[in-house]
């Protein structure tokens, strides 16, 4: 199993809330995601990131499915201008 974590920061941190409905809605439509979880901060610290997703896939091929899936892709529009920083950890277990 391929677990992608992502951890974003968002010029406006109200955005968070959105983009986590936003995520979760995507399990319904692409069948590459074998599991999401999605978290945002509590803590407010000086070095927190807003919101952190973690996705599950069968392997690197999935993922990469995923992250080329046109309801991924749309997503992504919306996201990416509201981001101020993203970090990505790929890992298998």
């Amino acid at each position: 199993m391929l677990s992608h974590v992502v951890l974003m920061t968002f010029t406006d941190a109200a955005d968070a809330a959105k983009a986590k409905d936003l995520l979760e809605a995507l399990v319904a439509d692409v069948a590459e995601i074998s599991s999401m979880s999605v978290h945002l901060d509590e803590l407010h610290t000086p070095v927190s990131a807003h919101l952190c997703m973690i996705t599950t896939h069968t392997d690197a091929d999935a993922l990469a499915g995923y992250q080329r899936h046109p309801a991924h892709l749309e997503l992504a529009q919306w996201l990416r201008p509201r981001l101020a920083a993203r970090t990505v950890v790929d890992y298998t277990s």
